[in-house]
């Protein structure tokens, strides 16, 4: 397998320079696009393996961009705001993206950031089948597929592993706090609303699916995946 490739989106030609030269240090491939409308064709034509992709830039903003990748892709995106507020958060995580970066960032925590992720939506490929199922539904954690009455329902890879961690629990309560560190691992630096972010939108996924089982909030603590009596 040949070095993973990032693709770096920033208007700022000073950052992608620094992150091209930490990331190649560390042996990654680097592409690096100045504007939205770059960013979305380079990563049609590169491929890229995880992109990190700045909010603010020309033609198309971070947002948008998010919006075009996942039309087509579940590669990791990281996003980098310069205003660091929840709502900007939030939103990031609601278009699918993996994880989130401030300005001013240090160059060796975007480093560590992206590692994470990539391990996270990588490493599972190596291990035996990790696969759970109930009734109309399948979650498959080796080639990351969730299984809705046998339709594929492409699912940004944090959500996929929230709902098989939840679903390979049956019945058992997670708080918001347990969910973060055993899904996200301790190098995530959110808060627990990404928690809820993603619950909301695999219940959009799951609504009606089934009358045996269902993502339930257990009020004041967390979630848990239900199996009915």
């Amino acid at each position: 397998m040949g070095a993973e490739k990032i693709l770096v989106v920033d208007d700022d030609i000073n950052i992608c320079e620094l992150l091209r030269l930490y990331l190649e240090k560390e042996g990654y491939t680097v592409v690096i696009a100045n504007d939205g409308d770059a960013a979305v064709t380079t990563f049609h034509e590169q491929k890229p393996d995880l992109v990190v992709l700045d909010i603010m830039l020309p033609k198309l903003d971070g947002w948008q961009v998010c919006r075009e990748i996942r039309k087509t892709s579940d590669k990791p995106i990281i996003m980098v705001t310069a205003k660091g507020e929840t709502f900007d958060k939030v939103l990031g995580l609601e278009l699918g993206a993996d994880d989130y970066v401030v300005k001013p960032f240090d160059a060796k925590e975007i480093i560590a950031r992206i590692k994470a992720v990539l391990r996270r939506t990588s490493s599972v490929t190596e291990v035996e089948s990790r696969q759970v199922e109930f009734d109309g539904l399948s979650i498959n954690l080796t080639n990351y597929e969730l299984k809705v009455r046998g339709e594929q329902i492409s699912t940004p890879p944090k959500e996929l592993e929230l709902i098989y961690h939840l679903a390979s629990n049956p019945n058992r309560v997670f708080t918001r706090d347990q969910l973060l560190d055993e899904v996200w691992g301790f190098d995530y630096y959110g808060d627990s609303r990404t928690v809820d972010v993603h619950v909301k939108r695999l219940r959009e996924k799951l609504e009606g699916v089934s009358q045996s089982w269902e993502l339930k909030t257990v009020w004041g603590v967390g979630y848990k995946f239900e199996i009915k009596e």
